[in-house]
């Protein structure tokens, strides 16, 4: 990613000159998005769209958003920067006409739509789609929905979703991935986790790349854990979340310490 003309035009260069070999035959110029990015999410019957609900995950591996990219280090919903207005403007300028055309086409779409968001000075761009639940966005988003998801599921798979509605909690709902030691480069697999918290009302610790070995829980991928807890705010879904990170015994363990932090800095402004 460029960030000015000159990194740009070197970035061009370094493809041709064979810096990544067969891969830099071929340059494909997007335009740069400046803006806060946000994640979406809808269900699709193939003829309507159910808004679910929104989240903001944070992929860069150290706090601060710096380090390499990864799978997500935590999340957050909703996520503020999704106001009503942009949540609207979501549906009418994206989401809806993506799924009218893919009918009118001869493909409709049934499922969830994961509209990866930038939300700049103009509103909301699309950076991408997925056709799924992100993690560890899923785990925000189940926290918070209220109506039973089998239903609105069903509904989108015997196309009556106009029929249903979303129910969701005004908490809010955070999570923090605790993962293994050298993530997301090479890290040891089969450490001991040797105990994990009671956990209460609102709180949840899922389970993403354990095992049980020989009645011991051990880590078995390097985005392990999600640790995460409902709040009245980011602020104190972030406290409750960090105090359960902080009861779990796992020596080769780590996460981001400032998940939310964007969220939290608009509380406080």
């Amino acid at each position: 990613m460029a960030m000015t003309l000159d990194e740009a035009l070197a970035a061009i260069d370094d493809c041709f000159d064979g810096a990544f070999g067969a891969a830099g035959a071929e340059v494909v110029v997007e335009a740069f998005l400046d803006g806060e990015e946000a994640s979406f999410f809808c269900l699709s019957d193939g003829k309507t769209a159910l808004a679910l609900a929104t989240a903001q995950d944070h992929k860069r591996v150290g706090d601060g958003d710096t380090g390499p990219n990864t799978g997500g280090m935590g999340a957050y919903s909703p996520a503020p920067v999704m106001t009503p207005e942009m949540v609207e403007r979501t549906m009418k300028e994206i989401i809806e006409p993506t799924i009218a055309g893919m009918a009118k086409d001869g493909n409709p779409f049934t499922g969830v739509f994961f509209a990866g968001l930038m939300i700049t000075a103009k509103g909301p761009e699309l950076i991408e789609y997925n056709v799924r639940f992100g993690d560890p966005e899923c785990q925000v988003l189940m926290m918070r929905l209220k109506s039973d998801l089998l239903d609105i599921l069903y509904a989108a798979a015997t196309g009556t979703l106009d029929q249903v509605s979303a129910e969701w909690s005004d908490d809010v709902a955070l999570t923090v991935v605790l993962a293994s030691k050298g993530y997301p480069a090479a890290y040891d697999k089969g450490t001991p986790i040797d105990s994990l918290p009671a956990t209460g009302d609102g709180e949840k610790v899922f389970h993403a790349g354990t095992a049980l070995k020989d009645g011991q829980l051990v880590a078995t991928g390097g985005r392990v854990l999600n640790v995460t807890a409902t709040g009245a705010t980011v602020a104190e879904a972030q406290a409750r979340a960090y105090a359960l990170v902080d009861a779990v015994d796992w020596k080769n363990g780590f996460c981001r310490r400032d998940i939310g932090w964007q969220a939290i800095a608009r509380e406080k402004a």
